[in-house]
């Protein structure tokens, strides 16, 4: 029944997405915008707003965001000014907000997301612009006060607002992650959703199918992970739906998402555009990017997660999947990068990052850059794997953990000390052979009598007494050619 009553009904969301971006200094003044610092430690008398203070805006900020732009392929404002965004709440030391209301940096441009089904959609901008964080409130278990930890006031924020075009929850996350990862590949901002450097409220609204006016708008404040986003636009949707069922009215409110029940809950009525009162700031110049100013920051731009996706399949002749996961994450890829640069072996490079390297940074909890193994190390690996030096069982199982311990090492030398270089030399491959099978003659003639597991004893004796790693491969296909020869005594 449930389902039935919620087909007839089109969820439609956008998303605003806070990003911290990873300046030394706040966005108007000089105080530090780190994360992490002793309580009321990072501020100043900008930052509190002391009376006869200015504010005087940061370059890199500016920089920043126009990257984020020319990512999402937005236009770049070329003349800028900023906003004070008016209204009051105890994390607010000035009592509003400097944001850019009626100039945003970037305007338009689009999200490309793959849905699990496989269909590429863009989901459409309205626009980035630039603003100041506020502070945090802290709510201390069983006491009836609130303390008030300023650090983070002023720390400087690109907002990604995108259209009203997401009709999924599942549509929501993925457009979350990928403007995670374009932030990361960017390096603007750490991306740690669990730290609060990225946010995301999302206006939610249902409309019965068919129907183009969009319904009232319901903000879900400042969740923090893919996950909430997901279950929050779910539980709002099928409440706004039950309510639609009922003939009760959707209030236009701001509610907050609690992650332990999945339920979101009223926390006031949503303002409107001119409860903010908006005017400019006076104590701010406007900004004007110059030709040369975004050719320059254009200059600065990285290779993207698609733009390397696509080399990855055309170049590296890669599957999509596999180019998928190597892009990612940055660090990965740029690693990736390294590997075929050194030894040129796309495939197998691709399987070992899969692979062995991916089981070891889950094994330790590692990130990219904890990995100590140096690529062209790596790549030596995977080339003696390739030219028969070194199997891939004895590579994965015990070399490759004794680099771990040893990144230093030379590659070819250890594997020499530790006695696991192939015997893949025909002729000494022969000799062996030939020794065992005068050795046993009566195995022979079980071989050639039909007993064929019998190949196992006189591979176990090939190995003992080449006393290093064999080719089984090719040791087993000359065994088998000389036990299946007449006369072979």
């Amino acid at each position: 029944m449930i389902d039935r009553v919620a087909e007839k009904y089109e969820i439609v969301v956008g998303l605003e997405v806070h990003a911290q971006l990873r300046t030394r200094s706040k966005i108007f003044n000089s105080d530090p915008a780190s994360y992490g610092g002793t309580p009321n430690s990072q501020v100043g008398v900008i930052t509190l707003a002391h009376p006869g203070t200015l504010p005087k805006q940061n370059k890199l900020v500016v920089e920043y965001a126009v990257k984020m732009g020319l990512a999402c392929h937005a236009a770049i404002s070329r003349h800028q000014i900023f906003d004070r965004k008016n209204y009051f709440y105890p994390d607010l030391p000035k009592g509003y907000q400097i944001t850019q209301d009626r100039t945003p940096i970037c305007r338009g441009g689009y999200i490309s997301i793959k849905t699990k089904e496989g269909k590429e959609k863009n989901i459409l901008l309205n626009r980035i612009h630039l603003e100041e964080d506020a502070g945090k409130s802290i709510h201390p278990e069983n006491e009836e006060v609130t303390l008030l930890d300023f650090n983070r006031a002023g720390v400087p924020l690109i907002e990604v607002v995108t259209e009203p075009e997401i009709h999924t929850s599942e549509e929501a996350a993925l457009v979350l992650m990928e403007i995670r990862k374009l932030v990361r590949y960017l390096e603007i901002c750490d991306g740690n959703m669990e730290e609060g450097s990225l946010r995301c409220d999302a206006n939610i609204s249902v409309r019965q199918k068919g129907h183009s006016a969009l319904g009232k708008k319901v903000e879900i404040k400042n969740m923090n992970s893919f996950k909430n986003v997901q279950r929050a636009i779910d539980y709002e949707a099928t409440r706004q739906i039950a309510l639609l069922e009922k003939e009760e009215p959707v209030i236009s409110e701001t509610r907050t998402f609690n992650m332990h029940d999945g339920k979101t809950y009223a926390m006031r009525t949503k303002e409107e555009l001119n409860d903010y009162r908006y005017f400019p700031d006076p104590d701010l110049s406007p900004v004007e990017i110059s030709d040369e100013w975004l050719h320059h920051i254009q200059s600065l731009m990285p290779a993207l997660p698609n733009d390397l996706k696509e080399k990855f399949i055309h170049r590296y002749q890669l599957s999509e999947y596999e180019a998928q996961v190597l892009t990612e994450e940055k660090e990965v890829a740029l690693y990736f990068e390294k590997l075929c640069a050194a030894n040129g072996l796309f495939k197998e490079n691709a399987n070992w990052m899969m692979g062995p390297v991916k089981a070891v940074l889950n094994q330790q909890k590692w990130s990219m850059p904890d990995f100590q193994l140096a690529p062209a190390t790596l790549a030596e690996l995977i080339r003696g794997i390739a030219d028969k030096k070194i199997g891939y069982t004895t590579a994965v199982q015990q070399l490759f953990p004794h680099l771990l311990k040893f990144p230093q090492a030379d590659v070819m030398q250890t594997a020499k000390e530790l006695n696991l270089l192939l015997v893949n030399d025909a002729g000494e491959l022969d000799e062996l052979i030939a020794e065992i099978v005068k050795e046993f003659p009566l195995k022979v003639e079980e071989y050639q009598k039909g007993k064929k597991g019998i190949v196992t004893m006189f591979m176990g004796e090939l190995k003992k007494r080449s006393h290093r790693q064999v080719d089984y491969k090719l040791a087993s296909e000359k065994l088998i050619k000389k036990l299946s020869q007449t006369g072979v005594r």
